[in-house]
């Protein structure tokens, strides 16, 4: 186990990459703004600048956004001391990839082309060596375990035609994985992270799998051990009309989510609100930790900053592009370290 004094150096170099994370009043003034050329010119302003010539036109802010995020992983890993930190970071991208693969090879029909603007460069294995192993059916190199997992999916599929037990599978892998690499670790607020992150999605499914009208069992088999919350607390919100979540969790951060939703009689839009409360909660777990000069936490703390601040981007982007109205843009935005 590396001692916590091993990550001074590691932590005062992110600590002087700082301004490499917009600030609050940064991702205000880009709200603000009152079109997408007007925000763009202003994120242009920024440390961002750099990636500008990668724009294939004037409207792939993506680039910018996925540059950004990549030169971040890119050097946070270089500076880790433990590689574990990073690798668990960049986990959720290669299952994401993951995904996108194992649904384009099973609904990809006569001459079809792959569907690669969806994958993303921020996992572990490259997406080049993710799509040969699919393509050729060769999955031996993979790590992770995914050289097992991946052919298991599109079993299911074969057997089953179910989309939904193919996804289980394949976040049943990601979380049991995180939780192995977190205890491995032995880093407190780094296991926290991966719990509240376990919490997220467990919420999440219940909402979501509610609404498809799934019985109480068949819910059950989605839940992931690990969380705070345990299975059976969460299979109480099932009956339970949603204003009423908070009360039944009330004993867990993650209440605090869920008491910020503010529109309870529209589906669509409290699961939006929810989304975005959930993202706070997990920041909320890493935020004590930014106070600590030596805190380890501070690695996994800003590559998730980072990653919000991502989703901020592109919220106010598109919005910005598709004339949403700014009240609307605010209450989507995530709260930043």
């Amino acid at each position: 186990m590396i001692p916590k004094n091993g990550y001074t150096y590691a932590v005062s170099r992110l600590k002087a990459m700082a301004n490499r994370l917009l600030d609050n009043n940064s991702i205000i003034r880009l709200w603000e703004s009152e079109t997408f050329s007007s925000a763009m010119k202003l994120l242009s302003e920024t440390h961002y600048a750099q990636w500008l010539s990668e724009m294939k036109n004037e409207n792939d802010f993506e680039s910018l956004i996925s540059s950004e995020l990549n030169y971040v992983v890119s050097e946070t890993r270089s500076i880790s001391p433990d590689k574990r930190i990073p690798i668990l970071f960049q986990l959720p991208f290669d299952f994401h990839n993951i995904k996108v693969l194992v649904k384009d090879k099973i609904t990809r029909t006569g001459n079809q082309g792959r569907r690669i603007d969806l994958l993303t460069s921020l996992g572990n294995v490259s997406v080049e060596d993710l799509i040969l192993a699919v393509e050729s059916e060769d999955y031996r190199l993979l790590p992770f375990g995914l050289h097992a997992v991946l052919p298991e999916s599109l079993s299911i599929w074969e057997q089953s035609h179910d989309v939904l037990m193919v996804e289980k599978r394949l976040d049943a892998a990601l979380f049991e994985l995180m939780k192995s690499i977190a205890e491995s670790i032995e880093i407190e607020g780094v296991k926290k992270w991966v719990r509240a992150k376990i919490d997220a999605e467990n919420i999440r499914n219940v909402l979501r799998l509610v609404r498809f009208g799934l019985e109480i069992g068949k819910i059950s088999s989605f839940l992931h051990e690990g969380g705070f919350i345990s299975k059976e607390k969460l299979l109480l919100l099932v009956n339970e009309p949603l204003e009423g979540w908070g009360r039944l969790v009330g004993f867990a951060d993650a209440a605090m989510a869920l008491s910020e939703i503010t529109d309870f009689s529209d589906t669509e839009k409290s699961l939006t609100e929810l989304e975005k409360s959930l993202d706070d909660y997990v920041t909320g777990v890493l935020g004590p930790y930014r106070y600590d000069a030596f805190a380890p936490e501070n690695i996994l703390a800003f590559l998730w900053a980072k990653d919000i601040e991502a989703k901020n981007l592109r919220i106010i982007l598109v919005g910005k592009a598709n004339d949403v109205d700014k009240d609307v843009i605010r209450g989507l935005l995530r709260n930043v370290l």
